[in-house]
């Protein structure tokens, strides 16, 4: 198990190398005044309208896009007790459009959703069951008229049109946020339609949306980690409601909704004076500003925002200790409390948990990990407003128990405690944040990254200066200071919550209500849209990857090399790359994680994992099926040493026999755990069981061959990689003469490579027969997965499979989400996909997923397949769907490392161009016949297996032997042990 490595809250996303002052200053431009931090590198602007709306600016030039994060500074916590779950409702809601988008005629639409209000307020005080229902029926009678009248998903369908990506929206504890991203070349069009939404919600399709709240409650329920996550926050927080509430609701207030409620929540906290836009990209200050407050500027502050009060929490003088029970894997979490509001804490606690877990040298990555006393074990900071708790998590080997775990994780805090750790590791600590920083800055999400930093300074109440000078105040802190504040914070002042295997007899799931399929106005549009497309854009125009200039192509001796200049930062990567994985040798996954657990004839394991970590360098093995990755990557004014270390390691690797066998013994634990896991069982498994049959991938060696496996035999497998073919991928700043020299000094292979032969084939199988597998897993919900095999990869497809699949079900615009959830409320999750094979001679698959309440398996069943072979028919949704890929496609650029990467799937698919040119082209010409065309040859009434995952006695098999040959399957078939 790995450290979700997750960046510091108050961190600036460049790193100076100069010793600068910082301090905040002001300044105006046209006509409006921004803060800003001297020397801050991502010249971060913050504004304040005149009605108290933030506005976090950052101008980042990658790609002409821009990430938005809309913050309001309200979440589970300001729901009333006796009312939980308003504010992840109103998220919902606010995808749903007010009276200027979403309806055809707000004036007669808005008497029905009046009298809908008023009969949820009748419904929550009605007790006996038969009643309740019949005066469902009246909800639902009453919310059909008023679905003639709404547009579904046009707030979606306007964002797709913009070029949108990545729309979505999240709730926590503290703050209800909204993000997308989209070309800077709409962001009139956007702010335009954001300006309005925020002003105003209606309870619109409130009944549909309302279900899919519910299937989101019942999956949170089969969920053991948030369960068991809950308990341990109900421990640390008895009077508050991080405690006291979940932010999803109680399952008897999710069923007696109150859209009054809602309202007044909606009313009390969406107002500017509590509300964040928060924005990175390539964006121009002055206009952007003034968009803002054109369409935003005359939004009504609220000058009585509520101030929340609570009663301390108790002091924790002993430990609490709980027990929740599930299916999944036992598991063990603990965590100490801390003052969110404490920016000294704050930084405190960053560095010791990077001291404990930083996934290489950090106490528990060493001593627990390294030295395999535990299957896997981490910490991790899970910052709130009100409070943070630092925890840490660990999972037992075979025959070890939970209490045992949490000794070990203890013990390493007593280290600390004990001052028994390296002095260098706090210097190397720092040094690993600046280069995570730069990392995250060199990525495709850069944007993304900078922008939440501004919604977390925001909800935090934090001032940016502290962002920019975050390393500099984290440098000052010494070993004694580190010493003296675990000492008088990290005491017997903890809860630990034990998850243990069994069932859980106090879930009680929401049990679905009588609906009838809505109207779904797909033609439609509101006056809004109309005046949207009136709006002229300055037009942008694709650049597409060049594969002959983008990048560099030579050769180092018998080694073809692909290269790309950084000219961004000091990051380089160094990868070596094999075209087999364990279809060569079943042993190569065993040699990837043995990796970890080997060092050299000079460094012990633990010593190189420390040398490498001083570096700022990190070694990664990765395999497939069919191919090998071997990762060194850190800072290039360290390459050498890194690239010396990583060459012997790879010529002259140590392990012993004992390790390994600590590693095999934990390896099948591992596996035996993944057998509880259903995501495991239903994603992969019993997907590639569909796919191949028996002899699959997924099927490894069984346990008894596993113990056989000898030391040297990984040892030689690791030795022997260079004699292979294969190639090396380089990004980094040296020249191509420079790296010539550093591969010809240091990396040593054969001149005459080995023959790759006798490749193990995995075939996949013909679909002749319909099959319907399923596997019992003691659930809330069902979870279904249609897969069809098509036919071979063809390229010449891509446009249309593009097509289809936006058109279709990739977004909440897409057919089947509207049909699906929209208009009958079935399911919280569901999508279809045309999946591409990713290289030549495999084959295409349709994969369509639903995660349902089990009593709905009918009703889903027979919606989805009716979807795939028949089409259903919208020119209007074929435009939006037409104009986002054209737009996503002019915006898109594929820079820095992702060159390489664009190449190698190509690569892999036959083809020497990007594809994206040839999918533009051809979107830009096709019509919607092409479309139906393309789904009545390939898509339409194809044979389909069904796999099912969930708890037996719900499982409908009457229903399941409509669909073709009904067949378990148990977890021995399905992992092969």
């Amino acid at each position: 198990m790995k450290k979700l490595f997750l960046l510091p809250l108050f961190v600036s996303f460049a790193i100076s190398c100069k010793n600068e002052v910082h301090k905040t200053s002001t300044n105006t431009s046209n006509g409006y005044t921004y803060e800003y931090v001297t020397n801050d590198d991502t010249q971060t602007r913050i504004y304040t309208l005149n009605n108290g709306l933030k506005v976090y600016l950052s101008n980042f030039e990658n790609a002409p896009r821009v990430h938005v994060f809309t913050a309001v500074k309200a979440g589970g916590k300001n729901d009333p007790e006796n009312n939980t779950g308003l504010a992840h409702y109103l998220e919902h809601i606010m995808f749903k459009g007010n009276k200027h988008f979403g309806t055809l005629n707000y004036e007669k639409e808005k008497p029905l959703l009046d009298s809908i209000e008023s009969l949820f307020n009748e419904y929550a005080k009605i007790t006996d069951s038969e009643d309740r229902a019949q005066h469902y029926e009246k909800i639902d009678a009453i919310s059909n008229k008023a679905a003639k009248l709404a547009i579904p998903n046009e707030y979606d369908k306007m964002i797709a049109l913009m070029g949108g990506k990545g729309l979505n929206a999240y709730t926590t504890e503290d703050r209800t946020v909204y993000t997308v991203d989209i070309p800077s070349n709409e962001l009139e069009r956007f702010l335009t339609l954001e300006g309005l939404r925020f002003k105003q919600i209606v309870n619109r399709l409130f009944h549909t949306e309302l279900e899919a709240v519910y299937e989101e409650k019942n999956r949170s329920l089969d969920s053991d980690y948030r369960k068991q996550f809950f308990s341990l926050k109900q421990s640390l927080f008895p009077n508050h409601p991080y405690g006291k509430q979940s932010v999803i609701g109680t399952v008897d207030h999710l069923k007696n909704p109150s859209i009054t409620e809602i309202k007044k929540y909606f009313n009390t906290y969406y107002r500017p004076n509590n509300v964040a836009i928060c924005m990175s990209g390539e964006l121009d200050f002055d206009n952007t500003i003034a968009l803002i407050d054109k369409h935003f500027g005359d939004w009504e502050s609220n000058p009585d925002l509520p101030i929340l009060k609570y009663g301390s929490q108790p002091e924790i003088k002993d430990p609490i200790e709980k027990d929740v029970v599930g299916p999944d894997s036992e598991s063990v979490v603990m965590g100490f409390r801390f003052n969110g509001k404490s920016y000294k804490d704050l930084i405190y606690i960053d560095l010791i948990d990077m001291l404990l877990s930083n996934n290489t040298a950090g106490l528990i990555d060493i001593n627990l990990v390294q030295k395999q006393k535990v299957l896997g074990a981490y910490a991790q900071i899970y910052s709130m407003d009100d409070y943070s708790i630092h925890t840490l998590r660990g999972t037992p080997k075979e025959g070890q128990s939970l209490e045992e775990v949490k000794i070990l994780l203890l013990g390493e805090i007593e280290k600390i405690k004990q001052g028994k750790f390296e002095d260098w590791l706090i210097e190397s600590v720092v040094n690993d944040l600046k280069k995570s920083i730069m990392q995250q800055d060199d990525s495709e999400s850069a944007n993304y990254f900078r922008a939440n930093n501004m919604v977390m300074a925001f909800v935090k109440n934090k001032n940016w200066i502290d962002q920019v000078t975050y390393f500099k105040e984290l440098a000052k802190i010494n070993k004694k200071d580190i010493v003296d504040f675990v000492n008088s914070n990290y005491k017997n002042n903890y809860a630990v919550v034990y998850k243990r295997n069994g069932k859980d007899l106090n879930i009680k799931k929401i049990d679905k209500p009588k609906i009838t399929k809505v109207q779904l106005n797909r033609e439609d549009k509101s006056l809004l849209q109309e005046s949207l497309s009136d709006i002229k854009l300055e037009k942008l125009e694709p650049k597409f990857v060049d594969f002959k200039t983008d990048f560099d192509q030579f050769s180092i001796g018998n080694i073809d090399v692909l290269s790309k200049t950084n000219i961004d930062n000091d990051l380089f990567t160094l990868v070596y790359m094999f075209d087999f994985g364990f279809n060569l040798d079943p042993l190569i996954p065993f040699a990837a994680s043995f990796m970890d657990y080997i060092g050299t004839s000079t460094h012990s394991p633990e010593e190189f994992k420390e040398e490498l970590y001083k570096l700022g360098a990190s070694i990664s093995f990765y395999s497939t099926e069919n191919q090998i990755f071997l990762n060194l990557s850190g800072l290039s004014e360290n390459m050498l040493p890194s690239i010396k270390l990583f060459e012997k390691v790879l010529q002259s690797p140590v392990g012993s026999q004992e390790s390994l066998d600590k590693l095999l013994d934990r390896t099948i634990k591992y596996r035996s755990d993944l057998k509880k896991n259903k995501d495991q069982i239903l994603r992969s498994q019993m997907v590639s069981y569909s796919t191949y049959g028996k002899d699959n991938p997924r099927i490894g060696l069984d346990n008894q061959d596993i113990k056989k496996i000898k030391s040297n035999e990984l040892i030689t497998c690791i030795q022997n990689l260079s004699n292979y073919p294969h190639r090396i991928l380089y990004y980094g700043n040296k020249t191509q003469e420079e790296l010539t020299d550093l591969i010809k000094t240091n990396h040593k292979k054969s001149e005459i490579f080995n023959k790759i032969t006798d490749l193990k084939k995995y075939t996949e199988i013909d679909y002749n027969e319909k099959r319907i597998f399923w596997t019992h897993f003691d659930m809330v919900q069902t979870e279904i997965i249609l897969l069809s095999k098509l036919d071979l990869l063809d390229n010449s497809k891509a446009a249309a499979i593009q097509m289809f699949n936006q058109y279709f079900g990739g977004g909440m615009e897409s057919i089947v989400f509207q049909e699906i959830r929209e208009a009958q409320g079935l399911a919280y999750s569901v999508f279809s996909s045309y999946r591409e094979a990713s290289e030549k001679d495999k084959a295409n698959y349709l994969f369509s997923y639903i995660g349902i309440q089990s009593d709905k398996q009918k009703e889903a069943l027979s919606s989805m397949f009716d979807l795939i072979n028949n089409l259903p028919e919208s020119p209007q949704a074929f435009k939006v769907v037409k104009q986002a890929i054209l737009n996503k496609i002019e915006s898109e650029r594929i820079t820095k490392r992702n060159i390489l990467d664009n190449y190698l799937v190509a690569n892999r698919k036959g083809i020497n161009f990007d594809i994206r040119e040839q999918i533009y082209n051809e979107v830009k010409t096709m019509e919607i016949e092409d479309l139906l065309d393309f789904h009545k040859n390939y898509i339409k009434d194809k044979p389909h297996n069904i796999l099912l995952i969930g708890d037996r006695n719900n499982i409908d098999f009457e229903n399941l032997k409509q669909y073709g040959k009904v067949e378990e399957l148990s977890l021995e078939t399905l992992f092969g042990y």
